[in-house]
Order: structure tokens, then sequence, then C-alpha cells
């Protein structure tokens, strides 16, 4: 597969296109990425699909077509309309407390600070929804900050081990407090992991078997998986962070899990997958839910993932411990970012626009106003080192001239 049409056809310069190219190969030439895709549609046509670089520096085998990339959290949208299909069959309301089909998360206690003989722990003011799940104002955490001693219980519990279930990880969950009261705060979370187990318990099917049954197959995500198998496995690209004087190839179970088979299968990290596969899922959602002749999700669904469920006091909100600024202007839907204000975005683009990224610094984005998708895939952590999301938005948007 390469590109399908010109970019004048769809509306693009001819040339400015190329500024995406420059911006990604002089990440390479400078030694600051190994790996880089670049893909963009539009009216449901493929103008710029683009390989950069290595898989791996130490092989010097070129990145190809279908490489496949670590997505890690672009899995959430793949989880999140796994549920809005089970969602459209009846089976529960946006609204249902969670404990009514994982019990283990029906009465969990909440942090309230620290007191005289440690944490203080107070009853829930109203039980974690599904709702809550989806947008990450469930009260659950990752772990990832410093900022509560219930950080540091995610952290020793081990909540994802590559090896364990998605039962387990709900018991282990289901043992800890929760950072903050349901629906008071945005936090990213395992909510999404959570939410893989919830379609597990409602079909009666193992996550991934529901997955690759209900989306991948339908859609022909035929490179999207949990691990890449081993036939596969010379067309992984390696994951690079910052070293000394470049960069180096990480090795660690979050990273490593990729390349093996294994039983615990993250809704909110765990998918492999490349640029045409992920495409396919994007164009099914600007669709309106079908692509080709497989329908996932009614047009009437994809408007409510993608529709703000976020009250103002909860934005702008924050992956990481950072600052919120490629949050300001949006908001949140069942699943994704969605871009409110673009002036206050301070990025080129549309208001409307649903998008999310992945801790190996991927991203994409769907622009229904212009019915336009992009997706920007490497192997880089963390993902907030570069501003790889914001310059290639840019220097997409910068292109289309009608």
């Amino acid at each position: 597969m390469t590109n399908g049409v010109t970019p004048e056809s769809v509306g693009f310069s001819s040339e400015r296109p190329g500024r995406v190219n420059k911006m990604m190969q002089g990440y390479i030439d400078k030694g600051k990425l190994a790996s880089g895709l670049t893909m963009l549609a539009r009216h449901g046509e493929t103008f710029h699909f683009e390989p950069y670089g290595v898989l791996d520096l130490e092989s010097g085998a070129p990145v190809e077509h279908d490489t496949l990339f670590r997505i890690y959290s672009m899995t959430k949208p793949i989880t999140s309309t796994a549920v809005m299909m089970l969602y459209e069959e009846g089976h529960f309301s946006l609204d249902d407390p969670v404990g009514k089909f994982i019990p283990e998360l029906a009465s969990l206690k909440v942090y309230d600070g620290m007191g005289e003989t440690g944490m203080r722990l107070v009853d829930q003011q109203q039980p974690i929804t599904i709702r809550h799940l989806l947008t990450h104002t469930s009260g659950l955490s990752y772990g990832f900050h410093q900022d509560s001693p219930v950080e540091e219980m995610y952290r020793e519990a081990d909540i994802t081990p590559p090896d364990g279930t998605l039962q387990e990880m709900a018991e282990k969950l289901g043992r800890l407090p929760l950072l903050t009261q349901p629906g008071t705060k945005w936090r990213y979370s395992f909510a999404t992991d959570v939410l893989g187990y919830l379609v597990e318990v409602i079909s009666g099917k193992p996550f991934d078997q529901f997955l690759q049954d209900n989306i991948l197959d339908p859609l022909g995500m035929s490179d999207t998986s949990f691990f890449a198998p081993e036939e596969k496995l010379d067309r992984l690209a390696t994951v690079y962070g910052a070293g000394k004087g470049g960069i180096a190839p990480l090795h660690n179970p979050l990273v490593d899990r990729h390349a093996r088979p294994h039983t615990l299968f993250s809704g909110g990290g765990g998918l492999v997958s490349t640029g045409a596969d992920y495409m396919r899922f994007c164009q099914m959602l600007l669709n309106g839910g079908a692509l080709d002749d497989h329908r996932l999700l009614a047009p009437k669904t994809v408007e409510m993932m993608r529709s703000n469920h976020l009250a103002d006091a909860l934005k702008p909100f924050a992956v990481g411990q950072s600052n919120a600024s490629d949050t300001k202007g949006c908001g949140f839907g069942l699943g994704f970012r969605v871009v409110m204000d673009i002036a206050q975005h301070g990025i080129i683009g549309s208001n409307g626009i649903y998008s999310w990224g992945g801790a190996a610094s991927t991203a994409f984005w769907i622009d229904p106003q212009e019915d336009l998708v992009a997706i920007l895939l490497t192997q880089f952590m963390p993902s907030s080192y570069y501003p790889l999301r914001r310059e290639f938005q840019i220097a997409t948007y910068q292109a289309m001239v009608e």
C-alpha cells in the first residue's frame, strides 16, 4: 500500500506536505529518532504514507509500510469501541456502577489526605460508573505521579504483570483506595484496562478474542495484536530513549512484553499495530462506525464518543504532572481528547478533532470537519520529550489549501 491519490486531488498543496517529511527526517538525521511513519487520508483516500529511518540502529533494516509499532495508549480508543458495541447491545447504561459487573470495584475506600495515624480513608460519595472509566474520572490512577501515598501503593502492587490476568488486575485494584472521589477529578489511569475486563465479563469471551472477532477481523486489521508473533518479530521496531550522546534501546517489561506471548491483555496500552491497520480503525470512526461492509457502531454512538463529557471544573486536564498545555481548549469524550476551542488550543486544526497518543510518541487524530485522518508512529520514550505531535499537526494543516 502506497500513497493512493495525489495531495491536490483531496485539497492539499502538492509541495507543502513535504514539510511533514522534512520534519520527520530531521529527527532521524539528527539522531533523535530511529524510526518513523506518517500517514494522512482525506475523503477516505490515503495521499501521504511515508516511512522514515530504521527499525533498529544495530541492524539498519529500513522502516517499511508494514512495520509494526507498539501503539500503547492508542489501544484505548479500540477498547472504548468494544465497550460501546456492548452498550449498543443493551448490556448497561453509561451511568451504571461498574461494581454491578466487577464486584471487586464496588466499594473501594477513597483517600482523603493524611491524618495523625496515616492515610485517612472515607466512603465513596457515588459509585464508579462506566462513564467514569471511559472519561478517566473514576478515581483510579496509574501510579506515575508523586503527589500521594496512593501512587506509591500502585507502584508496589504491580497491577498489570504480563503473565497475570485481567481478573487478578481487578482484584489488585480492589485492594487499593481510590485517589479521589469518582467523578470529581480527571486522572489518567488503569480505567481502560478495567474496561477491557468489563468486555470480558459481559461478553463471556477473553478480551483479546472479543477484539479479534468483533473489531480486528471485521476491519481487516490483520497486523494488530497484543504481541508480535515470532514470524513478524523482524518487522517490530525497537523502542529508544535518550542516552548519553544519543539515543539508546530500552528494555523493560513495558517494552519487552510486546515481543513475546503473554496473558494479561492490556486494554489501556497493549496493542502492536501498523499505520495501515490503524488507519482502517480511524476511517471506521470517521465514517460514523462503518468500514466497507462492516458496521461496528451507529453514527449516533460515535457522535456520543467524540462529544465532551467533562464538566468545566475538570478542565484543563493533564496526563502527566507537567502542565496541561496540549489539552488547552480541549474536553474529553469516551476514549478521546476532543478539541472544543481551537484558538485556546493554540495549534492549527479544527474544532471537533478527536485524538489520542501512545507512550512511545505515537499519535493519531480524526477531524470530522475536514474529513481527515492523521497518524504518526515512532518508538521513543518518553512521549513528552519532543514536540513531535504538535509539529506534525502544524505541518499537516499548513499543507491543506482547500
